[in-house]
């Protein structure tokens, strides 16, 4: 695997987790007991905690890309353990 594919299939892998890992732990200001005030969206959250999410979106998406990574590497999965889409006519 280049570096290039690597850094590729990580930045898609992270950003797949983050929207996973985004829903975690919000609650809304109905939820929270907070009125509203003029203008705020009722299911906004009160508190994003956009920073934790970040941190663990880059936590979980590491391990699981160096757990993909060593599966690849090990030989258990290789692009010959897929079927093509459709059959390859012999010319």
């Amino acid at each position: 695997m280049s570096i290039g594919l690597g850094v590729a299939i990580y930045f898609i892998l992270w950003w797949t987790v983050l929207f996973a890992v985004l829903p975690w732990g919000v609650r809304s200001h109905r939820e929270a007991g907070v009125t509203l005030s003029e203008g705020v969206d009722p299911g906004a959250p009160v508190v994003p905690q956009l920073l934790k999410k970040v941190v663990w979106t880059t936590i979980a998406s590491t391990v699981l890309f160096f757990f993909g990574y060593l599966v690849w590497k090990a030989g258990w999965i290789s692009l010959n353990s897929f079927p093509l889409p459709f059959k390859i006519i012999d010319l």
